[in-house]
This record gives structure tokens, C-alpha cells and sequence, in this order.
């Protein structure tokens, strides 16, 4: 990607998933990776920036990043431990705008979409080691599928998770390209 960010500002860094590890930390430096992809997609962008869609879509970077850090609490906090999901999500009127992470993504600012998506991580982080530690990949999820009945593996919640990110990450570079021109990883 070319160098879109603030003068003296870096873009987030990335490491490629190894080329050999076991399965847990394969499946999880390739969710890194792409978590990582999206920061540096967004990175250096201003508030304004971050609200641009790209027509005829609605979505946005923000929008992104909000959903993301939405994805992870709700994955990894709520449906493998069966945790509250914690603020903003537990307070938001889902019912008056079913897509409320993407329409009020426009009125965060950069800073606080990027420490949502962080924190969101982080904690995403500590609830995947502690699943790891109790069950490894076949630690199963306290909720189960509303179409199945059926619990999700730690497994499929982390393919799920690199799956939604690689989608996201697609759409980020067309939005950034259309923003600012620039392209790449």
C-alpha cells in the first residue's frame, strides 16, 4: 500500500503467518494477519475519510472497523464463553437499526474506532488462549448455531474469523482506493 498516513506516522505493522507451526498458532497468526491488514488499511484517514462509502455501497472504513470489533466480542466473548459482549454493543437499539455498528461508525472518531477494533482484539485474544487451554481447537462454544443446534468448535469460530476478515479486507481496498488512491496489501 502506498504511504497514506500522517507525516512521521507509520502503518501498522505485519508479520506473515509462519510457514510451519501447529494448527492453533497457524490459524491464529493468519486472523493476526488479516487483522492487521485492515489497521493499515485504515490507518493515517481522517474521520471524514473514514465515513466515505464507496457507491453504490453504503459501507465504510469506519463502518469496518466497527463491525469487526462487533465480530470479535460477539464470536469470542459471547458465543464461545457466553460473556456480555460489554459497551457499545450491550446498549445499542438493534432493533431500531439492525446494521448500528456500520450507520454509527460515522460519528466515532478515528481514534476511538481504532481503540474499539484494539480493545475488542485484545480481549478476543485472552478469551482464544483461554479456549486453547481448556479444549484446544475442539473447545466447544457455549451458545449454539440457530440454524444447526449444534455448538461451534473453536475451530470453525477462528476459520469464520480469518474468513470474515480476507472478505472485509477486499472490500477496504476498494473503499481506500477510491479515497486516496492507495493500493497493495
Amino acid at each position: 500500500m502506498t504511504d497514506a498516513t500522517e507525516p512521521g506516522a507509520t502503518e501498522p505493522s505485519r508479520t506473515d503467518p509462519p510457514l510451519a507451526a501447529d494448527e492453533a498458532t497457524t490459524l491464529v497468526a493468519f486472523l493476526d494477519y488479516h487483522r492487521n491488514t485492515l489497521r493499515r488499511k485504515t490507518a493515517g484517514l481522517t474521520a471524514e475519510q473514514l465515513a466515505t462509502p464507496h457507491p453504490p455501497s453504503t459501507l465504510t472504513l469506519g463502518g469496518l472497523l466497527k463491525h469487526v470489533a462487533l465480530n470479535e466480542a460477539s464470536w469470542f466473548g459471547r458465543v464461545l464463553h457466553g460473556r456480555p459482549m460489554g459497551e457499545p454493543w450491550d446498549s445499542a437499539d438493534w432493533d431500531a437499526d439492525p446494521d448500528w455498528e456500520l450507520t454509527s461508525a460515522r460519528d466515532d472518531s478515528p481514534e476511538e474506532l481504532h481503540r474499539l477494533m484494539d480493545e475488542a482484539v485484545g480481549t478476543a485474544r485472552r478469551h482464544i488462549d483461554e479456549a486453547l487451554a481448556a479444549g484446544g481447537l475442539d473447545q466447544l462454544s457455549v451458545v449454539s448455531s440457530r440454524k444447526e443446534g449444534r455448538q461451534f468448535s473453536l475451530r470453525w469460530i477462528l476459520l469464520h474469523m480469518i474468513e470474515e476478515y480476507a472478505r472485509h479486507n477486499g472490500h477496504a481496498d476498494l473503499i481506500r482506493e477510491s479515497i486516496d488512491g492507495a493500493t497493495g496489501e
